[in-house]
């Protein structure tokens, strides 16, 4: 028998307090009916002997303590989950808001999901191309792996996130039938949200695409449920129906911020900057849920995009990200000064599984040598514009200018590119060859002889895909 509960206790914010409660587990959805009309859901975040802290999804606006019945469900929060859903649009929670009715779920999923066995988990091989240089040559997203982009307040991250998921493939000769993007936007404004659904109807992906938008006006508590949702949706068409899944999460601060507001909203004790202590293992939650299962042939790749508060990567939201997760890539704001897009600064960006999925077999041969020792000579153009500060650049020795002449033409050929440009991995290659040629053969000092001797000399390499090969079939 269902058990109805009159009247709330206490509103504080998106929280609710209800007293009295019999047999309430935490993290259990509740219903709430306000005002004998209005619907709302909440789960129970609190449980102190029979009171239950709940946090309303759809916010408090409305309800006062003596207008709000609660029933409790006895289940956690589910989200129906099809592969009918690519191609469709959501809200936070996983309602449909594209006006094309509901979705037929396959079945229904806790959003929390289940931890991956360790000893179940397969080390991540094998690439997925963006398309864009930097990335793809020199910090390589592999599958099943999760790599942050760390921007700053103004940077073109969502313009970065928009080309990412309509450019990303399984490689260069690989077939994308068992390939798409689950993209989730938290605390976005209309305008953003509107952008990004334009731009995948125009590139024509919106087929192979399923979007979760939180708007910056809806509920905050809502902007919590929202990556687990779209997490648990890939989780499914990964692990069930065998598809390589990469999930683009938009903006973690803003989730980071909402578990701070209702953090405060439940009177507990700030950490540092005021978040709460448990950020770090909030965040652990979302990001350990990327992997490839043994067995099965889909994997689940994040992208998780952040905004760094006053530029400090150092601050706890990026701080914390990067001790979870297997590298970064850093949007600079010189770089973007100069009309340089994307503004990625490649030496303090780096991927640690980029090594086992890169080579012959499953990008190029020469890879790792080109972007070794492309790092290695864009460092020490550092070095040279400091020496050209002081003494000026017409004391520079000629070697010094060809590294000064390499550092303006890797910025704006390798690092530089247009929006639509959807590079293959032969011809970042190519490009990263041409460069390396503007220095003296005994320069290169972190490239085998062997592929030195193949490529160095080599002034055109005809068609870039006819020497990669498709990864699909490659190691591991």
């Amino acid at each position: 028998m269902s058990v109805e509960y009159l009247g709330l206790s206490q509103i504080n914010g998106p929280l609710a307090v209800l007293e009295g409660l019999q047999g309430a587990k935490y993290d259990e959805v509740v219903e709430m009916n306000v005002g004998g009309s209005d619907r709302r859901l909440g789960r129970i975040i609190r449980i102190d002997g029979d009171r239950a802290v709940i946090q309303v999804f759809q916010g408090t606006s409305g309800m006062a303590l003596r207008n709000t019945h609660t029933r409790l469900t006895g289940r956690p929060m589910m989200l129906p989950v099809s592969q009918d859903m690519l191609g469709r649009t959501f809200d936070g929670i996983g309602n449909p808001i594209d006006g094309l009715g509901e979705i037929t779920a396959e079945e229904e999923r806790d959003i929390n999901g289940m931890p991956l066995n360790p000893v179940e988990r397969v080390y991540p091989r094998n690439y997925i191309r963006t398309g864009i240089s930097a990335i793809d040559g020199l910090t390589t997203l592999i599958r099943g792996q999760k790599l942050p982009i760390f921007s700053g307040n103004g940077l073109p991250h969502d313009r970065l996130a928009a080309q990412i998921v309509t450019q990303s493939s399984l490689g260069d000769d690989a077939s994308d039938e068992s390939f798409a993007v689950v993209f989730a936007a938290m605390g976005v404004k209309y305008d953003v949200a509107q952008y990004f659904r334009k731009t995948f109807e125009e590139a024509g992906v919106l087929d192979h695409v399923a979007m979760f938008i939180n708007l910056a006006d809806d509920p905050v508590v809502e902007r919590l449920i929202t990556p687990r949702a779209a997490l648990t949706l890939a989780e499914y068409l990964a692990f069930e129906k065998q598809m390589n899944i990469l999930v683009v999460l938009t903006d973690m601060t803003s989730f980071c911020e909402a578990l701070r507001e209702v953090s405060s909203s439940k009177g507990e004790i700030p950490s540092r900057k005021g978040y709460p202590g448990y950020l770090y293992s909030e965040l652990a939650t979302i990001y350990e849920r990327a992997g490839i299962v043994k067995g099965g042939k889909g994997s689940v790749t994040q992208i998780p995009i952040l905004t760094m508060p006053n530029d400090d990567i150092t601050h706890p939201i990026p701080d914390l990200t990067g001790y979870i997760t297997e590298g970064q890539i850093v949007l600079d704001r010189e770089l973007n000064g100069q009309a340089i897009y994307p503004p990625i600064s490649v030496l303090p960006s780096l991927s640690r599984l980029m090594k086992d999925g890169i080579g012959d077999g499953y990008t190029r041969k020469d890879h790792q040598d080109v972007a070794n020792q492309l790092f290695a000579c864009y460092a020490h153009v550092g070095d040279v514009r400091a020496l050209a500060s002081v003494i000026g650049e017409d004391e520079l020795t000629d070697l010094d200018r060809s590294y000064l002449e390499f550092g303006r033409d890797f910025e704006h050929r390798f690092i530089n590119q247009d929006p639509h440009d959807n590079r293959t991995i032969g011809r970042t290659l190519d490009i990263g060859w041409e460069l390396l040629r503007k220095l003296p053969r005994t320069e290169l000092d972190r490239i085998d002889t062997k592929i030195l001797d193949e490529f160095y000399e080599k002034k055109g390499s005809g068609d870039p895909d006819a020497s990669e090969k498709n990864s699909e079939n490659g190691k591991g």
